[in-house]
């Protein structure tokens, strides 16, 4: 029953995402990178792609595609001006967050229905969900 459940969100937020991506002329995976950067940045090339679990080669392509558009920059580290910085662009992510309004509502109002105590277990259980999904990713990663 979890699991299917598990499998039926995945499935939902996936058709979102790729509603999502469409309205802005963005892939799957570019809304994933822009999502790791706005949790976990500003990150460098090699921090994201071992955290998007892609080949830095692919990632490059990727960032070249999001910095036209206007989702990211790079910066230069003045210490060091090999090292590069991926952050986002606040504007253009205004208009990600706008498109979202509506789940992030309807989370809003299914949470209201749960307590404080149960909605820690829930998130005990999605974060140990999550993290068995980081481990996986990193050991098939590993495996290619």
């Amino acid at each position: 029953m979890i699991k299917d459940s598990l499998r039926e969100l995945r499935i939902q937020l996936a058709l979102l995402n790729h509603q999502v991506g469409g309205r802005l002329a963005l892939k799957d995976i570019d809304l994933d990178c822009l999502d790791v950067l706005g949790k976990n940045g500003p990150l460098t090339p090699s921090a994201l792609a071992r955290q998007v679990g892609l080949h830095p080669a692919t990632l490059t392509g990727i960032l070249d595609r999001l910095e036209r558009g206007g989702w990211i920059a790079r910066d230069r580290d003045p210490a060091d001006r090999r090292s590069v910085s991926i952050r986002t662009l606040p504007d253009r992510n205004v208009e990600v967050f706008r498109l979202y309004r509506g789940m992030n509502s309807a989370m809003d109002e299914i949470c209201a229905n749960y307590s404080e105590k149960e909605l820690e277990v829930i998130s005990d259980f999605l974060q140990r969900s999550a993290e068995a999904g980081r481990e996986s990713t990193a050991k098939l990663a590993q495996d290619s």
